[in-house]
């Protein structure tokens, strides 16, 4: 969406409401042609695995007792991590990503949806080319129904007919949209579980970037973000998800898209005006350091 919809970041393509769901169709297809590739070719041999990782928030209904917010909450999700999740654990995009394109397309006067069609044979083709699923999870937003007015120029925003909210007391650590809410990561994972046959999990991605540039290596929030999303995981495998993995995002300060070196995400500083770009640990990265090596929490106390 950000690469081929609204050009904010490479290839920088801004190609209507379209652009997004084409560009989507394609990843998916590839995927799951490498996925067989190696099936077919190596795996015998190499006994190796492939999975594909996606990055996705969580949705909670503003009010959980209405439906139209559940129902919006669950868009959110579905327009998400469903996009590419669904075909490949399921066979086909979701039905309700189906029905909202296909109705904004329609009102447009579009002969056909906007999103994409699989074959029978591409479903079937694509369905379960996944031996893990990789996660990348950083922030979760508060969902409610919004409807757009008819739009000559729909896009991939505007076809959920959803608006997103924060809580102004959940902690900011970090980049304007990357609120701290771990509970949204237990919640996420058990839909993962529930939604696409308990797949196994790799968590490919978690963290949060420094509010401001700084050579401060004591990150604190850094270290209570760690601390709360790592928890809410020992949650969700006592709730029986089959997670297997946890990366933290990231190990170094890095280029970050469009954000360039300001958005520091690094368990590790770099200085990046000397040349020779030193590191240097920075508090999470001892605090990590203890977790990983005891495979948890080092003092049972801390976990809440």
């Amino acid at each position: 969406e950000s690469g081929y919809e609204t050009g904010e970041h490479a290839p920088g393509l801004k190609l209507g409401g379209c652009g997004a769901y084409k560009a989507a169709h394609h990843i998916i297809k590839t995927h799951a042609k490498v996925w067989h590739s190696y099936n077919d070719t190596w795996r015998r041999e190499q006994r190796g695995m492939v999975g594909i990782s996606l990055t996705s928030g969580w949705g909670e209904p503003v009010d959980p007792h209405s439906q139209t917010d559940r129902e919006a909450a669950e868009r959110y999700i579905q327009f998400h991590l469903g996009w590419f999740a669904n075909p490949i654990y399921r066979g086909d995009y979701p039905e309700v990503m189906k029905n909202y394109v296909g109705k904004k397309s329609a009102q447009q006067g579009l002969g056909t949806s906007r999103l994409p069609t699989f074959s029978v044979q591409e479903k079937t083709y694509i369905k379960g080319t996944s031996d893990f699923l990789g996660i990348g999870h950083f922030t979760t937003r508060y969902v409610l129904q919004k409807n757009f007015p008819f739009l000559q120029v729909s896009g991939y925003h505007t076809d959920r007919d959803l608006a997103e909210l924060v809580d102004p007391n959940w902690p900011a650590p970090g980049p304007k949209w990357l609120y701290s809410v771990p509970w949204g990561f237990r919640r996420l994972l058990n839909f993962i579980k529930t939604q696409y046959g308990n797949p196994l999990i790799y968590v490919t991605e978690n963290g949060v970037a420094e509010a401001e540039q700084s050579t401060e290596l004591c990150d604190k929030d850094r270290i209570q973000y760690l601390k709360g999303y790592i928890n809410e995981i020992l949650k969700a495998l006592n709730d029986g998800v089959n997670v297997k993995a946890y990366t933290a995002w990231s190990l170094l300060d890095k280029f970050e898209w469009n954000k360039g070196f300001s958005e520091k995400f690094g368990l590790y500083h770099i200085d990046f005006k000397h040349k020779n770009k030193p590191r240097y640990p920075k508090a999470s990265a001892h605090y990590y350091k203890k977790i990983i090596s005891a495979n948890g929490f080092p003092n049972p106390r801390e976990v809440m």
